[in-house]
C-alpha cells in the first residue's frame, strides 16, 4: 500500500509540474516538482525492493534526520508565510512599493495583475500615497516590470504623475533597496504590495534594509498555483536567512 501511496504522489507532482510550466511563468522552477516526484519514485522503489529495511542503520538514521529537519523548516516557515498572508496595511502611507513580477506582451502577468489592483484600490482610497513600481526587464519580457506597470495602473484611473519608476531591480531585495532610494526619506511609511505568499518575506526584507515603518499590503493569488509560489517561498526564505538579508529573532 505504502508504494501505491508514493507512486500516486510521483504521478500528481509529474501533473502539477506540467501544469505550472504551461502557465509560461517565465522561470524553470516547474522542474522542482519533477525532482519531487523523483524523490517519491525512488522512495517506492525502496519500499517495493526492501531497499530501505536493508540500507545500514547510520544511513536509515540521516536519512530520517534529514527528513525531520526540511519537515520542520517547511512548517516553521509555512508560519512565517501565513502571518502576511491577510496584511491590509493602514491608510494614509506616504508610499506604496509594488513589487514587480513578470509582464507579458498582452500586458502583467495574472499574478502582476492581482498585485496590480490591490495597489489601484488603496491609491483611490488614499490620494495622497505615490506609488513605486519596481522591476527590470526579463529576457522574455516586452518592456521593464516597472513600465508595464506603470501603464496599467494609468489604465484604470491612476494619475501618472502619482507614480515612480524603479526599472533596474532584479529581485526582492533589490525591489526594496533601490525603491528605498527613490523615497524622500528611510523614516516613510510604506506599504509593500505584493500577493499573499510573499509579504513576510517582501515585509522582512523591507525592514532589514532600513525601512522603519513598513508594512504588508497582501494581494490574492491563484489557488491552483498557491503550492508552487509557497514552495518557490521556502526557497527564497531559507535562502535570505542564510544569507543574513531577514533574520526572524530578535
Amino acid at each position: 500500500m505504502a508504494e501505491w501511496i508514493l507512486v500516486a504522489l510521483g504521478v500528481a507532482c509529474v501533473a502539477y509540474g506540467f501544469a505550472i510550466f504551461a502557465v509560461g511563468s517565465g522561470t524553470m522552477f516547474f522542474a522542482v516538482w519533477f525532482a519531487i516526484a523523483a524523490l517519491f519514485f525512488g522512495a517506492a522503489a525502496g519500499v517495493h525492493f526492501d531497499w530501505i529495511a536493508k540500507a545500514p542503520l547510520a544511513v536509515r538514521w540521516a536519512g530520517g534526520v534529514a527528513l525531520a529537519a526540511v519537515l520542520a523548516v517547511g512548517v516553521v516557515e509555512s508560519g512565517f508565510i501565513a502571518t502576511g498572508f491577510n496584511a491590509a496595511g493602514r491608510p494614509g502611507l506616504d508610499y506604496l512599493v509594488v513589487l514587480g513580477a513578470q509582464v507579458k506582451a498582452d500586458g502583467p502577468s495574472v499574478v502582476l495583475r492581482y498585485r496590480l489592483d490591490a495597489a489601484a484600490a488603496y491609491l483611490q482610497e488614499n490620494p495622497a500615497t505615490r506609488c513605486i513600481v519596481t522591476g527590470a526587464q526579463g529576457y522574455n519580457e516586452p518592456c521593464t516590470e516597472a513600465e508595464g506597470m506603470r501603464d496599467y495602473l494609468v489604465a484604470v484611473g491612476i494619475d501618472e504623475s502619482r507614480i515612480i519608476l524603479e526599472p533596474q531591480a532584479r529581485n526582492t531585495q533589490q525591489n526594496i533597496s533601490y525603491s528605498l532610494a527613490l523615497m524622500d526619506s528611510p523614516d516613510c511609511s510604506v506599504g509593500i504590495v505584493t500577493n499573499n505568499f510573499h509579504v513576510f518575506r517582501g515585509t522582512a526584507l523591507a525592514r532589514s534594509q532600513g525601512m522603519t515603518n513598513a508594512c504588508g499590503i497582501a494581494a490574492p493569488s491563484n489557488p491552483l498555483y498557491l503550492p508552487n509560489n509557497v514552495l518557490r517561498e521556502y526557497f527564497g526564505i531559507t535562502k535570505d536567512i542564510a544569507a543574513g538579508n531577514i533574520k526572524v529573532l530578535p
